[in-house]
């Protein structure tokens, strides 16, 4: 089956006019237009297209890269509003249509909206929503703690940052957990750290037992990131040296590279430490 909305592994079976058609294993087949028709191919030859439909409603398929997947989450951009709805970029010719049923609030031209993805039973068309919650569910999880995850940011709270977690359930990044600037529509790696008994899902941006590194520790860490990993102080740098870098003593400089080098953070090297 030629799927709408993602990449598909596709046969090509003949060359026409206006293009290759390709097909799949169940006898399916959908034109790939000349413009994306690559400088040599040949019959029987496998292509991984996306597929979607064009101006005139046909299944076809491109070699372009869409911004957003069927059933995923993707910050776009708003290029015009008309009576039917706002239609957003998302890397393709046709832009994708978000009904106004499906807008949390009117959509603005030129304003970034976090988008849900999705094929329309109805109309059999993939469209666009930014009722995010409605695609979102945290009764059947499929994480657990310590596992690593995809996150895209949604909204800033009160307590932190709320977060959708693989494209399926919903989570909170609390302010304490940033260590670095995020904004609406990142997409970041992020780690489970608690799932309460009404299954609402805590998540650090660090993996779990780095908040456990002592404060001086966490001041290495960051200003480690902040430099591209690398810097150039170790045991036998002067106390002044030190301080003027970090506003730190030597010893306790001493003890939180240890911890680090402990936790498999960093390595130590002659010239300085580095980030692992």
């Amino acid at each position: 089956m030629i799927e709408l909305g993602n990449y598909n592994t596709l046969e090509i079976l003949r060359d026409t006019s206006v293009g290759l058609f390709l097909g799949d294993d169940e006898g399916n087949d959908v034109l790939l237009p000349n413009k994306y028709v690559p400088e040599i191919y040949e019959i029987g030859e496998k292509l991984t297209v996306f597929c979607y439909l064009d101006f005139d409603e046909r299944p076809v398929v491109t070699s372009l890269t869409p911004y957003i997947f069927r059933d995923t989450f993707r910050l776009l951009k708003v290029v015009e509003v008309n009576n039917i709805g706002a239609f957003l970029d998302w890397g393709l010719e046709k832009h994708l249509l978000v009904p106004f049923r499906e807008q949390r609030e009117r959509m603005q031209e030129g304003q970034w909206y976090v988008i849900y993805c999705y094929l329309d039973e109805k109309s059999f068309r993939l469209v666009g929503s930014n009722k995010l919650d409605k695609f979102l569910d945290n009764e059947e999880l499929t994480v657990e703690v310590n596992d690593e995850v995809d996150l895209v940011v949604t909204r800033q709270n009160d307590l932190g940052w709320d977060v959708i977690i693989d494209d399926k359930h919903k989570g909170l990044v609390y302010t304490d957990q940033v260590f670095k600037k995020i904004a609406v529509g990142d997409t970041l790696k992020g780690y489970i750290k608690h799932i309460r008994p009404d299954h609402k899902i805590d998540v650090n941006l660090k993996p779990i037992g780095y908040e456990s590194i002592e404060p001086a520790a966490n001041i290495i860490y960051n200003r480690l990131e902040k430099e591209g990993g690398f810097l150039n102080l170790h045991d036998k740098s002067s106390p002044d040296e030190i301080t003027a870098k970090l506003q730190m003593s030597k010893k306790v400089f001493k003890k939180s590279i240890g911890t680090l080098y402990k936790d498999r953070k960093i390595a130590i090297k002659p010239d300085g430490i580095y980030l692992l």
